[in-house]
């Protein structure tokens, strides 16, 4: 039951956020999840600025 606690913790954030930020962090999640998929360890961060420039457009 604990551990469950520590799960809704974490995700606690996520969950409250808006859904413009929402749509930020699966986006996120999914490339980094598919950069792993495909052992992919190059640099990412300008992949997730042009999430986060194309989130504020």
């Amino acid at each position: 039951m604990k551990e469950q606690n520590n799960i809704d913790e974490v995700q606690e954030p996520i969950n409250s956020a808006s859904p413009e930020v929402r749509q930020i962090i699966e986006r996120v999640w999914d490339l980094e999840k598919s950069r792993l998929d495909k052992k992919s360890f190059g640099h990412i961060n300008d992949d997730i600025l042009a999430i986060v420039k194309e989130a504020v457009k």
